[in-house]
């Protein structure tokens, strides 16, 4: 993850997707970075923006309210949290030089920003998983048992099965009017031994076997309006 992470900052800055003052002014204060240290950051990022790679106190109070004193102390504790370093480099004429690096920083703000999509996604996925047990006791229409409650949790927790996926094979339950966790479940085992996945996968997988039961008379108008062409899951056979 260390590795791609200054290809991946590269390539949202290059892309115009984002730029560095956008993912600091959002995530400062989750990297412990006070106020008055983000504000000496955005002197020194115009600085370097300029070509001066290191800029001194005198060059940051010049630009500032901050007195000589309190630039010290504030780079001072940057360089404390490792978030400024003095590196080695080559300028455009090929001379050696010293400069203030905030690489450690941009990297710790990418690790911010992954954590909180992650948290994000976390969250959506128990809303999901929340919402499958109400689903649930809908269509069943009353409260589960602890039994039946474990069975689903189960599917998600011990089988993998995303909700998408339980929600999908609870339709073919309702769809066969046949309302049972054993029926569900055999449908799920059926899907996850033919690598159904999406619900791309469900909608091949259900076109194949779903037939229209035959008729020897016409059918009524009230059967043309809930025909439900459906498949057997509990029939299946090797």
């Amino acid at each position: 993850m260390q590795q791609q992470q200054p290809d991946r900052l590269r390539m949202w800055t290059e892309q115009g997707n984002v730029t560095i003052s956008q993912l600091f002014f959002q995530h400062y204060k989750k990297c412990d970075i006070q106020d008055d240290e983000a504000l000496l950051i955005l002197h020194m990022l115009a600085f370097i923006d300029k070509g001066n790679h290191f800029p001194t106190p005198d060059d940051l109070v010049k630009r500032s309210h901050f007195t000589s004193e309190q630039v010290s102390r504030h780079m001072q504790r940057l360089f404390q949290k490792g978030y400024l370093s003095i590196q080695q480099r080559y300028d455009d004429k090929g001379v050696l030089i010293e400069a203030f690096s905030f690489h450690t920083l941009w990297n710790r703000l990418i690790d911010t920003v992954l954590e909180e999509t992650t948290s994000q996604k976390e969250m959506t996925q128990k809303e999901q998983e929340g919402e499958i047990f109400r689903l649930f006791e809908q269509e069943f229409g009353r409260f589960l048992s602890p039994m039946e409650s474990e069975t689903i949790a189960m599917w998600m927790d011990k089988d993998q099965q995303s909700p998408e996926l339980i929600r999908a094979a609870l339709k073919e339950a309702v769809l066969a009017q046949k309302m049972s966790l054993r029926y569900i479940d055999r449908i799920l085992f059926e899907w996850k031994k033919k690598n159904v996945k999406t619900m791309q996968d469900v909608e091949k997988q259900a076109s194949q076997f779903r037939t229209v039961p035959e008729r020897t008379s016409a059918p009524t108008q009230s059967q043309k309006t809930n025909k439900v062409p459906f498949y057997n899951w509990l029939e299946e056979r090797e």
